[in-house]
């Protein structure tokens, strides 16, 4: 295996890593307004006093526990590790296309960015609030942090499996047109649609047996409705306003995946099996960076005209990329334990027994 290939198998192992964990992050604080804490109880760190976020004798104030967001408290931020160290290997081994990306799909990018800071700040802060109307100002910044990035990651998605429009300078540009085009905005409700569904997979592992019924409910009849939204998907690509893959077989063999994984995600949710509905939605989350990747190889950003950026295009001389082997080496594997260790640790589900986060 060349270091090229290897770095862009690890750049699609990253960025897929981060769709399956940030995927569900997502989902569950759109979600959040619809599982409360019906099976929330009195916390443990409860008290009788009356500081932001506790009620007397619950735990509970205006901005007490929410099931959802328990679910995700222990690792939304450490989550996010995963899309730095994507943009991380993108700066260092393939720096023609950050170059490219990052300018040509410069909107989106503030959006995703925004929305982070935004549900972020907003998870963490509304149990500090102290009123009712500041409650929900934050519960919808919540839901926004996770349907703003959501959509726009669809977005990206359905643009690059489009093809980015490439100006007579050779610079990739996207504007208004190419963001709302029928395309692009079908993948990016099917996106949102999916991460929904999986936040809500993620919340029935987690949650109290209540919940956890809901949650079942909800991400079912949402999997259902992404699925619909993909096949609108492929219908546009059949009529030639989809999708461009240089690799069809590839590419028709990877869409054929997803909607497996999407409806074995349904299936089994709907049949209460929360651990393999779950391993479901990860491949149907992580199943999307792959069809990009394989299916428009040797492209990394392809042109709505035809060509793009190749991957000998984009990628970094030999010598740099093995002074960054000891990133790989070194990075990578902590990631992985930190992230193994973090789930161990806070593994079971969620309920009395568990402290708020928030």
């Amino acid at each position: 295996m060349s270091l090229e290939t290897l770095w862009l198998a690890l750049l699609g192992l990253l960025l897929a890593g981060y769709f399956v964990l940030g995927g569900y992050d997502y989902g569950a604080q759109m979600l959040s307004p619809f599982l409360g804490s019906a099976d929330a109880g009195p916390r443990p760190d409860a008290g009788t006093g009356t500081g932001a976020g506790a009620g007397p004798g619950t735990g509970a104030g205006p901005g007490g526990r929410n099931a959802a967001l328990d679910a995700i408290a222990p690792f939304f931020l450490g989550n996010e590790v995963w899309l730095v160290a994507f943009a991380g290997v993108m700066f260092g081994a393939f720096p023609h296309l950050e170059g490219s990306l990052l300018s040509g799909l410069y909107p989106l990018i503030v959006a995703i960015l925004a929305g982070l800071v935004l549900g972020n700040a907003a998870i963490q802060l509304r149990g500090r609030s102290r009123g009712p109307r500041a409650v929900k100002v934050w519960n919808a910044l919540v839901v926004l942090g996770g349907a703003l990035p959501a959509v726009c990651w669809g977005i990206v998605v359905g643009l690059l499996l489009h093809g980015v429009p490439r100006r007579a300078d050779g610079s990739f540009h996207v504007g208004a047109g190419e963001v709302f085009g029928p395309f692009a905005l079908t993948c990016g409700v099917a996106t949102a649609l999916l991460f929904a569904g999986h936040g809500a997979a993620f919340v029935a592992l987690r949650s109290e047996p209540g919940t956890a019924a809901t949650a079942r409910r909800m991400g079912a009849t949402l999997l259902a409705a992404a699925g619909g939204a993909g096949a609108l998907a492929l219908l546009l690509s059949l009529f030639g306003a989809g999708a461009s893959m240089s690799r069809t077989g590839t590419s028709v063999v990877l869409f054929v995946l997803v909607v497996a994984a999407i409806a074995a995600g349904w299936w089994y949710l709907d049949r209460g099996r929360d651990t393999l509905a779950f391993t479901a939605t990860c491949l149907a989350t992580a199943l999307p960076v792959l069809l990009i990747g394989a299916g428009q190889y040797p492209y990394l950003l392809s042109a709505s005209s035809g060509g793009g950026i190749t991957v000998d295009d984009a990628v970094a001389d030999e010598a740099t990329l093995k002074v960054l082997i000891g990133f790989g080496v070194v990075i990578v594997p902590l990631i992985l334990l930190y992230q193994g260790w973090s789930w161990w640790a806070f593994r079971g589900r969620t309920g009395r027994r568990h402290p708020s986060y928030f």
